[in-house]
């Protein structure tokens, strides 16, 4: 990195920004519950963020407002298929300021692209992957487990860094938390157990499905040696798992973390959403296209970040918005 570092970005809670998630598409070739509504109606691509308004819209976040980690999400990113392209495009930025990308997936087209990936600049990749017994994972998300298990191998292989994420919902998949968790193990793959969140497309969700961290911790603690590890500023509260492995457990309904959180996310519109649970975003797409200068789109994240709210910490339950997960990425 060059010249002086940019200003820190701060919301009025003093928390600093330094993560930027950006989802590439809506579109998603799994139809799991949580996330897609039952017939999903795709966004017209004239209305996406092509690769260069996206490039101007994240270097500024990096040069000027010193985001230092990307994470590109979708839908599912890689039914873009210039992904690879993007992300070497990207990694232009590391002269500006950052450090990495990231990219979320559910694994099924990774096995193609993942050398490819990696050979951009690719850092890491979190894989979605619900369920670890074939039936059970087709219940959840209308797909096969085998291309996202071909994936992760590709992955692997290629020598990109892994971490599975895991979404626990009671009497849905709670039964996987073990055989997940061992077949991870056995393959030295890092494991995330997440919280069901209000957030689903279909309007299913309660507090009745959510499986607890303490309750994931004590499925686990019937099998193995747990002991909590000191807190980071990851989201996931970290375990040993009998002193050769560790596990996380991503507890936003149980145990909130929003007073620390340091990330936004832009979504393929181009609208800014400072909170996962953010009921309205910033239109930053719209200003662009109509010629808005550096400086006006700066002032717009600027105000937009600044008033961020506190979070699912201070407002649980749903949130009414036109848009759902698929849109916004996890």
């Amino acid at each position: 990195m060059t010249g002086a570092a940019p200003p820190r970005l701060l919301d009025a809670k003093g928390r600093i920004k330094r993560k930027l998630r950006v989802s590439l598409t809506d579109r998603c070739n799994l139809r799991c519950h949580y996330c897609m509504p039952e017939h999903p109606t795709w966004l017209p691509r004239a209305q996406l963020m092509d690769n260069a308004e996206l490039q101007r819209l994240v270097g500024l976040f990096v040069r000027t407002l010193g985001i230092t980690e990307l994470r590109l999400t979708g839908g599912e990113p890689l039914l873009r298929p210039d992904v690879p392209e993007l992300v070497r495009m990207l990694a232009a930025l590391r002269s500006e300021g950052l450090q990495r990308i990231a990219l979320t997936s559910n694994g099924v087209r990774l096995a193609p692209v993942a050398a490819a990936l990696r050979d951009a600049g690719l850092d890491d990749l979190n894989i979605s992957i619900d369920a670890i017994t074939p039936e059970t994972f087709t219940a959840l998300t209308r797909g096969q487990l085998a291309p996202v298990l071909e994936g992760i191998a590709s992955a692997k292989a290629a020598g990109l860094p892994i971490k599975l994420n895991c979404v626990v919902i009671k009497n849905a998949n709670e039964a996987e938390v073990l055989p997940l968790t061992q077949w991870a193990k056995a393959r030295g793959l890092p494991l995330r157990f997440i919280e069901f969140m209000p957030l689903d497309a279909r309007k299913s969700w309660s507090s009745e499905k959510v499986v607890s961290e303490d309750e994931i911790v004590a499925l686990l603690s019937s099998h193995y040696q747990l002991k909590p590890l000191p807190r980071a500023s990851d989201p996931a509260q970290y375990y040993s798992v009998d002193e050769d492995y560790r596990i996380g457990v991503i507890s936003t309904i149980s145990k909130p973390f929003c007073a620390s959180c340091d990330r936004l996310r832009l979504d393929a519109r181009g609208q800014l959403y400072t909170c996962l649970f953010s009921a309205t975003a910033t239109d930053l797409l719209t200003p662009l296209r109509a010629g808005a200068s550096d400086a006006e789109l700066l002032a717009l994240i600027r105000t937009a970040v600044w008033h961020k709210p506190a979070g699912y910490a201070e407002q649980p339950g749903y949130v009414e918005r036109p848009i759902t997960m698929h849109h916004l990425g996890g």
